[in-house]
């Protein structure tokens, strides 16, 4: 047998080569990472994904969901004159108003929801939301009298919307419907449907605070995100929630609101009494497969008050978290579907 001697400096380069074959496999299956925001439905939406496919980029997939979303302001829009809810909110007539597919899914979402809380969330509530200066319209000049609240308080009520053969129905012809307690919530999943679509399976999308994740990241770790504190001066993180897949939605009190004679009145106005809310619930968050669900329930409780929000989330078995408001600061409440969700301090 013939022995051939082995230069070490030969056997130093094959070994280089193949780490370097091995450093340019492992960089050609680690995902990118892409990331982007702007705006829409009048506030702020943020992307972030991961993917492996080089056809990916953050300009297209950007390009894409800027279609999309606009789509969703064409047509639920309260703020866009042109918009499709904005004329069937001029069509003052008992008239059916044939609608989009997807404005008939959110609206006979929102009844749906509107019917089980007992019509705790409302979206015809938008009359009295404008009456008590919260809407397009600029903030009164006086607190609304209780004659004012009984006039606009004939054309509220989610049971005077009807919705047959892809029509939409008012039963007065004063109604008018407002669903920014569910459309963005709509805007997130329809963003998600858009990935989806792309084949990407690593994502997470906000819109408003309103947020829809899957796959986790690509370390193996949960989405972490931050439900705030219900404070208006200042920005700070009230508890961390771990999520792989899903939704989650906060509805809160403590950002738009004003003072009237040593009163305050919050933007969350409730349907039954017509009035801005008045206890101690601050914050409402809820966890769903969809954001356009987590968005409706969340305001709705927060409509409610504690106790009665307790009752419904454990009715319900939803997965909830309560901040409440006391003498000492702030308490929260976690319903035991949400408890799995919440990141463990040390």
């Amino acid at each position: 047998m013939r022995l051939t001697a082995i230069n070490p400096m030969a056997v130093t380069k094959y070994w280089l080569v193949l780490l370097g074959l091995a450093f340019l496999v492992s960089c050609s299956d680690a995902p990118q990472s892409i990331q982007f925001s702007g705006n829409t439905m009048g506030t702020t939406y943020s992307v972030t994904l991961f993917t492996k496919d080089p056809r990916h980029t953050e300009r297209e997939i950007r390009k894409k969901v800027d279609v999309v979303l606009a789509q969703v302001n064409a047509q639920m829009s309260t703020y866009d004159p042109e918009s499709e809810l904005s004329r069937f909110n001029q069509h003052r007539s008992r008239q059916p108003v044939v609608i989009s597919r997807a404005l008939e899914r959110v609206v006979s979402r929102a009844l749906e929801i509107g019917q089980q809380t007992d019509g705790q969330l409302d979206i015809t509530v938008g009359p009295l939301v404008n009456l008590w200066g919260f809407g397009p319209m600029a903030k009164p000049e006086q607190v609304p009298s209780a004659e004012q609240l009984d006039q606009v308080s004939e054309y509220v009520g989610y049971k005077k919307l009807s919705i047959e053969n892809h029509q939409l129905i008012k039963q007065h012809p004063q109604l008018y419907v407002d669903l920014s307690t569910i459309a963005k919530g709509y805007g997130v999943d329809r963003v998600a449907f858009l990935l989806d679509d792309l084949d990407i399976n690593q994502y997470l999308i906000e819109i408003g605070g309103e947020i829809r994740t899957r796959g986790g990241k690509p370390d193996g770790q949960p989405w972490r995100v931050a439900v705030e504190k219900p404070v208006s001066t200042e920005r700070t993180v009230q508890q961390i929630v771990s999520m792989n897949e899903g939704a989650l939605a906060t509805s809160g009190d403590y950002r738009n609101f004003y003072q009237e004679n040593g009163r305050r009145y919050s933007h969350i106005i409730n349907p039954l009494t017509g009035e801005p809310i008045q206890h101690n619930l601050v914050s409402a968050s809820v966890y769903a497969d969809d954001a356009m669900s987590a968005d409706a329930y969340a305001t709705a409780l927060l409509v409610m008050g504690t106790e009665q929000a307790k009752v419904f989330v454990q009715q319900q078995n939803l997965a909830a978290f309560l901040v409440l408001k006391t003498d000492d600061g702030f308490q929260q409440w976690v319903s035991p579907a949400f408890e799995p969700l919440l990141e463990k301090r040390e």
